[in-house]
């Protein structure tokens, strides 16, 4: 099963420091209880919020700072795309796995897969157990979907205001954080379905 799915930035913003990412999305799939303790348990339903927000911000700093170590490593300079060209951006694209240890932030250990598209970045959290190269398929056609149909590439994406849209694509793609197993049929079904309405 997948923990969570988000988009954030990895590159330095002018409002942030060199160290922090911006959570531009976030989708947390099922209760992490096993990682709440006693204390934790009583805690409000805001309160409760903010700790999860707290995890999925580290889950975002480990992220941001893989990807910046990839980049440094490769000596390749990042070319910005212009809208239109996202299947480059995407096909450019760094990626890689970070293993997170159990109790940073998750109770158990876990797994994050991510997609560093110039100055975004794509990230899935999956339990131990799931199968990795799905997982990779599931990520690149969620952000081919979301750099094609919402523009993200171009100035002034409004990523927050189309939260919906992104919603309703996992919705599709990953539902209730569950990697689908697609033969050709249905996933060319699945597009025309995903295309159709991300289009209205």
């Amino acid at each position: 099963m997948v923990r969570c799915f988000l988009i954030h930035t990895v590159c330095p913003v002018s409002a942030l420091s060199s160290a922090e990412s911006r959570i531009l999305y976030s989708r947390v799939f099922g209760p992490d209880e096993a990682a709440l303790t006693e204390q934790q348990r009583g805690l409000s339903a805001e309160q409760r919020r903010l700790l999860q927000r707290e995890k999925v911000a580290v889950v975002a700093r480990q992220v941001k700072s893989a990807v910046s170590l990839c980049r440094e490593a490769s000596g390749r300079a990042l070319v910005e795309a212009v809208p239109g060209e996202e299947a480059l951006a995407l096909q450019d694209a760094n990626s890689g796995v970070v293993r997170l240890r159990a109790g940073e932030p998750f109770s158990d250990e876990t797994s994050a897969l991510w997609l560093g598209v110039q100055s975004l970045g794509f990230t899935l959290v999956c339990e131990p157990h799931e199968n990795l190269l799905l997982a990779e398929g599931t990520l690149r056609g969620l952000t081919r979907h979301c750099l094609e149909h919402l523009h993200m590439l171009g100035q002034g994406s409004e990523v927050l205001l189309r939260s919906n849209r992104i919603d309703a694509l996992l919705s599709r793609l990953l539902p209730h954080g569950q990697l689908l197993f697609l033969n050709h049929r249905f996933a060319q079904s699945l597009e025309k379905e995903v295309t159709a309405y991300m289009a209205k």
